[in-house]
């Protein structure tokens, strides 16, 4: 089998274009991937498509000598590099998995859980202030959501004013006060100064959050671990990472134990596996970012089917446009008892791409997120 070529689509879903990829084989079979990253869908199709003449001819089912092609044939090009060759290895999981005709999780050892519990992220989609929130949130518990997450920052940058941090608390008590066996997680969006964080999360200490999420710079993993020393709320990180070597320096700093690699940041499903086992020898769990498209959904619960130490999976897909439900076969269903997300059961991905309806909604220059714009939790594009 030999990979003939690959085929990108960049997909407008209002508040973020996605990147979603099809490799196509000379038996027939075909895999797909996604490579999205906010504001860069169109240099992240450039470089796939710059990358393609290294695959093409490639036997797809030899992930572990492509995956080494595409990293060390040419120079290292960070980020936007790393994405590009997500997108490729992940469509070649899939094809492998469907010349098998079994879920990608089989591949790699085979399932420790039926279900994995999920958090809603996107559901907030409206003005900031408590009565507005609390109300957002009874929509995603009613979809069977038994976690949610949010930014209640507003705009803060480096610091915030006390006012709008005691804006945030009342956003906060009002979710907890109507909620109050629901998980909330707190997305500081690398927002806050060391200091800062921890002075913020010292005010929040009574409203019992489950994690503070990338409490200051990305620029350096040492701050995050100072925050997470001082931090009275466990400290997630690591969404921004785009090599493996970042999150072992994360866990030789000490103080974090939730990890969130991003597999399209990575590289891919092997690259996450790599980090999801270096975080098991450290005694940390993953919870990986997914603000993509529903194929990135589907990459994150492959695996958290196989790894024992997946701790809860991000989970946007309810929330975006309803048009998006018919963009892939397959969707994730929200078990209302236990807020689980079911697991694919199809071979490879286990789901595929409906060419119409991305068709329909091409890429929009305008559907990009800026968390630093007022208004910006309402996701409206511009």
């Amino acid at each position: 089998m030999k990979i003939t070529s690959i085929e990108t689509f960049t997909v407008g879903a209002v508040w973020k274009n996605w990147l979603l990829v099809r490799v196509n084989t000379d038996e027939g079979i075909h895999g797909i991937g996604e490579g999205t990253m906010n504001g860069f869908i169109k240099t992240g199709e450039a470089c796939i498509h710059e990358l393609e003449h290294l695959v093409v001819g490639h036997d797809p089912r030899q992930i572990n000598s492509l995956l080494k092609k595409l990293l060390e044939t040419i120079g290292d090009g960070g980020h936007i590099h790393r994405l590009a060759i997500a997108a490729i290895e992940t469509g070649c999981w899939d094809i492998l998995g469907k010349a098998l005709g079994v879920p990608i999780y089989q591949m790699l050892g085979g399932r420790v859980r039926d279900s994995i519990l999920g958090y809603a992220n996107g559901w907030y989609r409206t003005e900031r202030n408590p009565d507005s929130f609390v109300k957002a949130a009874q929509k995603a518990v009613d979809k069977g959501f038994h976690a949610v997450k949010l930014d209640p920052f507003g705009t803060a940058q480096g610091f915030i004013e006390d006012e709008q941090l005691d804006l945030a608390y009342q956003i906060l008590r009002a979710i907890r006060e109507a909620f109050p066996r629901l998980r909330i997680l707190i997305d500081v969006h690398a927002r806050f100064t060391p200091a800062e964080a921890v002075r913020a999360a010292q005010k929040m200490v009574p409203l019992d959050l489950f994690w503070w999420e990338e409490p200051t710079t990305r620029e350096r993993e040492h701050p995050t671990n100072e925050v997470a020393e001082k931090c009275p709320i466990r400290v997630a990180s690591g969404e921004a990472f785009d090599s493996v070597a970042q999150f072992f320096t994360l866990a030789v700093g000490g103080g974090v134990n939730i990890w969130q690699p991003e597999p399209m940041s990575l590289g891919g499903i092997g690259p996450t596996l790599a980090v999801a086992h270096l975080a098991q020898a450290h005694g940390s769990w993953i919870a990986p970012h997914q603000s993509g498209g529903p194929v990135a959904t589907a990459v994150c619960l492959q695996l958290a089917a196989c790894l024992p130490n997946f701790l809860i999976q991000e989970h946007f897909d309810p929330f975006n446009a309803a048009w998006t439900q018919d963009l892939v076969t397959w969707h994730p269903e929200i078990n209302p008892e236990n807020g689980h997300l079911s697991l694919p059961q199809g071979p490879g991905l286990g789901l595929d791409l409906n060419q119409d309806v991305m068709r329909a909604h091409p890429y929009d220059v305008t559907a990009f997120l800026n968390i630093n714009e007022e208004g910006w939790e309402q996701r409206i594009g511009h």
